[in-house]
């Protein structure tokens, strides 16, 4: 990287420590050069100087300096040009997973496997994915927020950067509404709920941990709400789930939490000797389903919900679940209602 960059910190980055924000985004970059770059005031949040230990916030503007790390050959605006077949292919398949878009926004439904941004080993991810929708003026659409890897379901991209400081604004203070499906293992008690925790990354920064208040100096504080609409026995149940705060993997770490994991979940299924039932895939049964939230332009409402992928799909088949019987109005959960 060689030339100054400016990137804008989305909805679920909200709360990071800048040094990890880094980590994440230059594995490259060692502790000692962000350190130096932090003192002689390179690295700036919103044109202010920063330190290591700053907590970020949505919509907030960092600058990065040249860093002089060599980064994966995903990250690299200039590495390689695409060929027009692979940013034809892109294009194809970026369209493929449009449920709305209009002047301002994309609505996409991100299948389960794809990486929504670059990292280690990648060859292809969504983020890169968006390169073939550079308009005339050479802006590229951004992504407003993100998902896991594994999980599937609805992300949001804003194509102007007027757009995307709008919908940051309201994941920033709370005006949108993320509803997500997932077969758990086992059937929580009570079958609606809130859990409240704080989150803090493990050693090995590979999952999020449950600690006490203060118990991690990364540690965050998380609120999801839940809600059980139908149970196979006590052996499985569909739950619509919403997060409050905006966490890593805050979902799969509450569910884990009150000891009803989601299924097909490589990180955080901690329930030993349990047998998956027959015909249900080992995956991640994580679907983000439904957003609504103020159209950037200030009029009107976004309000799209995404379909089962087919491993989840699937599943509902063989358990006799009926996607239709879900009211979102009547079976959405509910602040109001949960406490």
């Amino acid at each position: 990287m060689s030339a100054i960059e400016q990137k804008q910190v989305t909805a679920d980055e909200a709360g990071m420590r800048l040094d990890r924000w880094f980590k994440s985004h230059y594995p490259g970059l060692g502790f000692g050069k962000l350190q130096k770059l932090l003192r002689t005031g390179q690295v700036r949040i919103d044109g202010k100087r920063a330190e290591s230990s700053t907590r970020i916030a949505t919509g907030q503007t960092i600058r990065i300096p040249p860093l002089g790390v060599e980064l994966p050959a995903n990250d690299k605006k200039n590495a390689r040009p695409k060929s027009s077949k692979l940013i034809a292919d892109d294009k194809a398949a970026v369209e493929d997973m449009m449920l709305f878009e209009d002047s301002q926004v994309m609505v996409l439904n991100k299948p389960a496997g794809l990486a929504v941004q670059g990292g280690s080993g990648l060859k292809r991810h969504l983020d890169g994915m968006l390169e073939a929708f550079v308009n005339k003026k050479g802006e590229k659409p951004r992504l407003v927020h993100r998902l896991d890897r594994e999980t599937s379901g609805i992300i949001l991209v804003a194509k102007t950067r007027k757009a995307a400081q709008e919908l940051t604004k309201a994941f920033r203070h709370r005006n949108t509404r993320k509803i997500y499906w997932a077969m758990l293992a086992g059937v929580p008690k009570p079958k609606q709920g809130r859990i409240s925790t704080f989150l803090a990354r493990d050693e090995d920064e590979e999952r999020m941990q449950v600690v006490r208040q203060g118990g991690a100096d990364d540690a965050q504080h998380a609120v999801s709400l839940y809600s059980v609409f139908e149970q196979s026995a006590q052996k499985l149940s569909w739950v619509t789930m919403k997060p409050v705060t905006g966490r890593t993997h805050q979902l799969r770490a509450h569910a884990a939490h009150i000891g009803n994991p989601i299924i097909g979940d490589d990180k955080y299924f901690n329930i030993e000797n349990w047998e998956l039932p027959g015909g249900i895939q080992n995956r991640l049964h994580l679907l983000a389903r439904r957003i609504v939230i103020p159209h950037p332009s200030g009029n009107g409402t976004i309000d799209v919900s995404a379909p089962l992928p087919p491993h989840m799909q699937q599943t509902w088949n063989l358990l006799g679940f009926d996607v239709s019987d879900y009211d979102p109005e009547a079976d959405d959960p509910d602040e109001q209602v949960i406490r």
